[in-house]
């Protein structure tokens, strides 16, 4: 298999010393993936990860999870590979690529080395790292640079500085939409979609509600983290290093902490004790009592997703989730502060 001109230009590799080769998983339904291995002057071998797609929604999806896998990186370096950059072929210019450092994976029930962080530690540390202020605002923003994709969606990452008027237009009716375009109108769901966009997601992430006095922050987040984004392994590919937990196929946003695990209890994977070591270190958002349904409503957005994506197999989840949380916080008029940034934005 020859390696694109891009590519070499990219890596800077001289391409007599380079091969390509196929390698599995690509992460999404239209990619494909190869792995790079290279010889250095030194005679020892690199090798590159790196994802090859078609059209407009490769090009998206790549840039998305560069993007994705820069911020998390920034964060903290030992957690997901590192992206070299993404770009389009020269030879094929309708073929678009991302290329990332390649994870040499073991699975995650493999012994974990006392000298390296667990996952559940660096994930607190990524929940931990304030945002950067993006170009042109005066303070962090909830959303991202870029579009990012969940599964195969392209996601709304428009700026926010109110963290319910982001997960109430930017994620519930935003995937609401996506869903009545593959699915076609449902009445049911539209209206508990609505109602728990405008009654509870204000009632439970209100400013001046969630997070007490101090507020929240946007922090960097996964976005995409079911245990199958989760492994162990060693960055790079060599084999002379230590397995350690590592992420990938990440579809970051800047966001509540508790964004993340949504996703992470929809699909298991990740048991108490991952939960208390992380916790320990990320405490849970004040009010604590209320802790359960957050996670709760932030799975809904999940099942939204597989529901859009999928089809029916996920409604009955979704719609189970929103009657209880609209049953207990559903009353109109919550007076919280955030009640008039999360209004129906295609009114």
């Amino acid at each position: 298999m020859k390696l694109d001109p891009a590519v070499i230009k990219l890596l800077q590799l001289d391409p007599d010393m380079a091969s390509v080769s196929s390698a599995g998983g690509g992460g999404c339904s239209s990619a494909s993936t190869s792995k790079i291995t290279t010889t250095l002057d030194d005679g020892s071998k690199k090798q590159f990860f790196m994802k090859t797609g078609s059209g407009k929604d490769a090009q998206t999806m790549f840039e998305g999870e560069h993007a994705s896998l820069s911020a998390l990186h920034s964060a903290v370096p030992n957690l997901c590979p590192n992206s070299f950059g993404w770009g389009q072929f020269s030879e094929s210019p309708k073929t678009f690529f991302l290329v990332t450092d390649y994870l040499n994976l073991s699975s995650r029930g493999s012994s974990t080395s006392s000298s390296s962080p667990s996952l559940a530690a660096k994930l607190a540390k990524l929940h931990t790292t304030p945002a950067p202020t993006p170009p042109g605002h005066s303070q962090p923003m909830y959303g991202f640079p870029v579009t990012t994709c969940c599964g195969d969606t392209p996601q709304d990452n428009t700026w926010k500085s109110s963290w319910p008027d982001f997960y109430a237009n930017n994620r519930l009716r935003f995937i609401l939409r996506r869903s009545e375009a593959s699915n076609g109108k449902d009445a049911e769901l539209h209206t508990l979609v609505e109602k728990t966009a405008s009654t509870v997601v204000p009632r439970l992430l209100g400013e001046g509600h969630l997070g007490g006095k101090q507020g929240i922050r946007p922090v960097p987040v996964h976005g995409d983290l079911w245990s199958g984004n989760a492994s162990r392994g060693i960055i790079g590919g060599g084999s002379g290093g230590e397995p350690e937990d590592v992420v990938y196929d990440s579809s970051a946003c800047y966001a509540h902490s508790e964004f993340e695990l949504g996703i992470m209890r929809m699909f298991g994977g990740f048991g108490g004790g991952f939960l208390k070591e992380y916790h320990e270190l990320c405490p849970k958002t004040e009010p604590v009592g209320e802790y359960e349904d957050r996670v709760r409503l932030y799975e809904l957005y999940h099942h939204l997703n597989h529901h859009a994506l999928f089809g029916g197999g996920y409604r009955s989840g979704a719609v189970s989730i929103m009657k209880n949380l609209i049953g207990k916080y559903g009353k109109e008029g919550g007076g919280l502060r955030a009640m008039g940034a999360v209004g129906n934005a295609s009114a």
